[in-house]
């Protein structure tokens, strides 16, 4: 393994190595972690020049905005537990020019982040192709580790899904179903209340302000959504955290709480380049955005920085 990769690469055999399920198993009181989406090295140029497909040769902007994330992160106090990203890392897809550039130059920024904050990272569809590949699946998982994984923090069980394969499996069925069997143990480990909470990272949203809202691009077909909701709500899972939209946004239904987080990178709404902080807590789970200026120069605000330190 090349020297500084093993940071990209705790995910493996579909857990994560940087924390232990015998020791966080239990519940040991409130913590917070970091949650990011999009960063998407090359998209602000493509997004500007009306390219999205062959416009990514730039990514000075994203470069900048990425360095920022990380002195915001490297700045708090207590640090959090980790650092999700929730996919689309970079803009050029599997196998296009400016790929490998790409993704040198964003590890090389997430190198920076304090050692003790442990990297998670969700697979987009940039980063495994809109219609993923064994092939694609498996250079992701060269680059960044796992493509779907579960871990436990503090007594809360944290999954990591695959969401282009609930968008477009057709080129590799059989893992589709091998995702599918992995969920559904998992699924049943947090029904057994084995966990405090249960939260899930996925890129594509299950929904983006209406659980019966039309599917298109940036959230999961109808009548799938409704099934994995209905999954995810006997499960007694809290909270799904999902990027993709390049925008906030988010609903809850049936007690579970979908949040859409907006990119560090391209923006196609009226939000900013920020962070979302996420505070977990023994009855609930709190979450705020931030943008990257406010993260930097206030840090967390006093009221969310006294529910971390409550026993």
């Amino acid at each position: 393994m090349a020297e500084g990769q093993e940071v990209f690469l705790r995910s493996c055999n579909r857990t994560f190595t940087a924390f232990s399920a015998d020791d966080e198993s239990q519940w040991k009181g409130p913590f917070y972690f970091i949650l990011g989406a999009d960063p998407q090295f090359g998209l602000m140029k493509a997004w500007s020049v009306g390219d999205p497909d062959n416009g990514g040769d730039e990514w000075e902007q994203e470069i900048r905005l990425t360095e920022e994330a990380v002195q915001a992160i490297n700045k708090l106090n207590p640090k959090p537990k980790f650092f999700v990203l929730c996919g689309d890392l970079v803009h050029a897809m599997p196998g296009e020019k400016w790929r490998k550039e790409q993704e040198q130059d964003l590890k090389n920024i997430l190198k920076k982040v304090d050692q003790g904050i442990p990297l998670v990272f969700v697979s987009g569809n940039h980063d495994i192709g809109n219609t993923p590949t064994p092939e694609t699946i498996e250079a992701y998982c060269r680059s960044w580790g796992d493509d779907y994984f579960s871990f436990w923090v503090g007594g809360v069980l944290f999954l990591v899904l695959n969401s282009q394969l609930y968008f477009d499996s057709s080129k590799c069925p059989e893992l589709k179903e091998a995702h599918d069997k992995w969920l559904s143990e998992q699924l049943a480990i947090a029904e057994q209340k084995r966990c405090k909470h249960a939260i899930i990272f996925q890129h594509i949203p299950l929904f983006l302000k209406n659980v019966k809202e039309d599917h298109d691009y940036f959230n999961i077909e109808g009548s799938l959504r409704q099934e994995l909701l209905a999954r995810f709500h006997k499960a007694g899972i809290k909270a799904v955290f999902s990027g993709h939209y390049h925008q906030n946004a988010g609903g809850t239904h049936n007690g579970l709480d979908m949040v859409v987080s907006s990119a560090i990178g391209c923006q196609l709404g009226e939000d900013t380049h920020g962070l979302r902080v996420v505070i977990v807590t023994a009855d609930k789970i709190i979450h705020k955005y931030y943008s990257l200026t406010e993260l930097n120069n206030q840090g967390i605000e006093k009221k969310l920085m006294d529910l971390i330190k409550q026993k």
